[in-house]
């Protein structure tokens, strides 16, 4: 493999040839063998962004020439397009402050500026990688800054759309099963009667709320850290950077982002990135309750509960001939577990803000961003391969409702609790139904019985008559 020489404060580093990079994402490369895990492509194009946004705020300021600027925005606007991202090689598991995968950004950029204005990679001329990409800026304050915008604009642009659209389809089913009456089951038992669609209903809450947390969530993200430098006292940026970065970066993404008020508190503390990530981990408990029910209202096809027929996507079993599982919500409850597993992480890498800084930015980053990205997908492929084609028992619903001993709860009121109680234990001894008790024992006559025994007639609040 050909290589290339470059130099750092610290001495000579060969680096391959064909590479962007320079010494210092080289070193970081042999240092961190860790995982194979690389920073994905929604926090390179944030990285991007943010060099981007530098390079026109120092241009504006008039601290960068703007010849210099123009070429470093340029450049920066490309690694943002994921025109570079096989320049990007450092592994998730580095220095703590992301010192690394910032300088892999100003290596690159820088690299690609000087090739553009007619110099040569390494030379580190007309453009250097520190004095003039980075300029203004620390990796203390780029890389949170990379993680609130990586966050927010996946939120924004593929977790709450996917999240919307898998509302709307549980609300379709909520319409489409709004006729279907069933049995209720509370501890797994049997329960009073409600309709399929107002269970589907439920699950269609669930997720309209789980997009209003992710709301909530935007609101701590779109506080950048950016303009506090290495401990959050500014120094050696423009009084006006922060604010003139967060005006283009918010321009770019249609995310209305801020500077930070308190930069201490935004370099030293993630508390927006725990609450967003337990923001995801909410959604994914709301997704996993979905699909368990879902797994166990179509569980059969003979010996379960068999409520509902969930889509055929492929043979079950190697060895048992034509069995079919419910692979999509058995995938979901597993995405819910990743992400609920990531919440931990980035609860641990959180509680690491050692004085003026967080030394598990890396960590917290991956983690959230994985989360983000698990939920955005699980939402759509749960919507496309199993919520449209479910399908209702509907008669299979309905008969088993009159054998329920919860039934009796419609009774109480009128022959009172201690009697209904008597009449549900006589019937689980006989097997007789409720109705069939009551009749034999003339506790109510028949018409009163029948319209307190009507399903339809539990299915909400009613006055006693």
């Amino acid at each position: 493999m050909k290589s290339r020489t470059e130099s750092d404060s610290m001495g000579e580093v060969k680096i391959p040839a064909e590479m962007l990079y320079g010494a210092s994402t080289q070193r970081a490369v042999v240092n961190f063998p860790f995982s194979g895990r690389r920073f994905t492509r929604p926090f390179i194009q944030a990285l991007g962004l943010i060099k981007w946004a530098a390079a026109l705020t120092n241009q504006e300021l008039g601290t960068l020439d703007p010849k210099l600027a123009k070429a470093i925005a340029d450049c920066a606007a490309e690694v943002a397009r994921g025109k570079h991202d096989q320049h990007f090689p450092i592994d998730i598991f580095q220095t703590g402050s992301g010192t690394s995968t910032n300088m892999n950004a100003n290596e690159v950029i820088a690299n690609l500026a000087n090739l553009k204005l007619g110099g040569k990679i390494g030379s580190k001329k007309p453009v250097h990688p520190n004095d003039h990409v980075n300029r203004g800026q620390s990796s203390n304050d780029v890389i949170p800054t990379a993680i609130h915008v990586a966050a927010a604009l996946e939120i924004q642009n593929r977790l709450i759309p996917g999240l919307k659209i898998l509302e709307q389809a549980l609300n379709k089913k909520a319409g489409e099963f709004k006729n279907i009456i069933k049995i209720g089951r509370t501890h797994l038992m049997d329960a009073t009667p409600i309709t399929l669609g107002q269970e589907f209903g439920g699950y269609a809450e669930q997720i309209s709320k789980a997009q209003l947390r992710c709301h909530q969530a935007l609101v701590g993200l779109a506080e950048l850290a950016i303009g506090g430098t290495a401990v959050g006292t500014g120094l050696n940026t423009h009084p006006a950077f922060a604010k003139k970065v967060c005006a283009y970066l918010s321009r770019e993404t249609k995310i209305e982002f801020r500077e930070a008020k308190n930069h201490f508190e935004a370099q030293s503390a993630k508390d927006a990135c725990l609450f967003a990530s337990g923001s995801l981990k909410t959604i994914a408990v709301s997704l996993m309750k979905i699909a368990n029910d879902l797994r166990w209202m179509g569980s059969g096809p003979r010996c379960g509960f068999g409520e509902i027929e969930l889509p055929s996507l492929q043979p079950g079993s190697s060895i048992m001939p034509g069995k079919i599982n419910p692979v999509i919500p058995e995938a979901i409850t597993q995405i819910a577990a990743q992400v609920i597993g990531n919440d931990a992480a980035v609860t641990i890498g959180v509680q690491s803000g050692n004085f003026e800084l967080n030394v598990m930015m890396p960590l917290i980053a991956s983690n959230l961003l994985e989360s983000i990205e698990l939920l955005a997908n699980g939402a759509k492929v749960f919507v496309q391969k199993c919520i449209q084609g479910i399908k209702a028992n509907k008669g299979h619903c309905e008969e088993i409702v009159e054998q329920s001993l919860a039934m009796v709860t419609a009774l109480a009121p009128v022959i009172g609790y201690d009697q209904a109680a008597r009449a549900a234990k006589e019937a689980h001894r006989t097997g007789q139904t409720i109705r069939e008790v009551v009749k034999s024992k003339k506790l109510l006559d028949e018409k009163k019985l029948d319209k307190l025994l009507n399903p339809r007639n539990m299915l909400g609040p009613r006055t006693r008559d």
